[in-house]
C-alpha cells in the first residue's frame, strides 16, 4: 500500500514555490460567490502570514 504525504507550506511565502514543489494548497476562492450569496456577515480565510498582500 503507497504512502500518502502530504507537504505543508510552513514558512514558504511564495505561490510558485507551493507550486513548484508540490506542497498541500486548498484554494478557497470557489467559495467566494457563496459567500456573496448568502450574505455572510464574518468570513475567516486562513493563508499564510504576508500571503497575498501587494
Amino acid at each position: 500500500m503507497a504512502k500518502i504525504v502530504n507537504k505543508y507550506p510552513v514558512g514558504i511565502q511564495t505561490f510558485s514555490k507551493i507550486r513548484e514543489n508540490g506542497y498541500f494548497y486548498i484554494d478557497k476562492t470557489q467559495f467566494i460567490v457563496d459567500f456573496r450569496e448568502k450574505q455572510m456577515s464574518y468570513v475567516f480565510l486562513s493563508r499564510p502570514r504576508r500571503f497575498g498582500k501587494s
